[in-house]
């Protein structure tokens, strides 16, 4: 019985080798642009080709980001009336594409030290780990869209990036916590920080 379910294993990865081979010859016109998306992190060679696939080649279908995401119902939902906020909950869309991307993302959280990361992080202490991968894939995608309509590779902006944004309000954030765990914080500046 192991001896069949060996056999059926090499079959399996064979069939799957192939299948590999014959994406990778179709999609050769298109390295560039996988080569591109490759270097978003988390997003890999097969993430990159289920990209390619499901947005097509015409960039101009979608004159936004904003409608690309909406397209593909990664956008945050917004059902309100009388000025209160009630379901935000996402259509189902591209559902090929939504897997792919929230598969990257998934790859993405077990990261450290990115832009990606950081914002996973960040999502997840306030609303939870589900939310904060649909709001990665959301990122990434339009990430996508944009290195792909502008022709560039991605910038990494750091994991610190959103302490950059204001370090006056993470400054007194972390003294606030302190305080709160009981201790007397005096700040002094130590010098310039990068």
């Amino acid at each position: 019985m192991l001896r069949q379910l060996f056999d059926h294993l090499h079959f399996t990865e064979s069939k799957l080798s192939e299948i590999e081979q014959e994406i990778d010859r179709r999609t050769r016109p298109f390295e560039d642009q996988v080569a591109r998306l490759c270097t978003i992190p988390g997003v890999d060679q097969v993430t990159a080709w289920g990209l390619l696939a499901e947005i097509g080649l015409d960039r101009n279908q979608f004159p936004s980001a904003e409608y690309l995401s909406s397209w593909a119902c990664l956008c945050p939902g917004s059902f309100e009336s009388a000025g209160k906020r009630l379901s935000g909950k996402m259509r189902k869309g591209n559902v090929s594409l939504r897997r792919c991307l929230s598969q990257a993302a998934w790859a993405i959280s077990m990261t450290k030290n990115n832009y990606l990361s950081a914002l996973y992080r960040r999502i997840a202490a306030r609303r939870g780990a589900k939310r904060a991968i649909m709001a990665v894939a959301h990122a990434l995608l339009v990430i996508a869209y944009h290195m792909l309509k502008r022709k560039e590779d991605c910038r990494e902006l750091g994991a610190d990036h959103f302490d950059r944004i204001d370090v006056n309000r993470a400054r007194r954030s972390l003294v606030r916590r302190l305080e709160r765990l009981g201790h007397k914080v005096t700040l002094e500046p130590i010098g310039q920080v990068a």
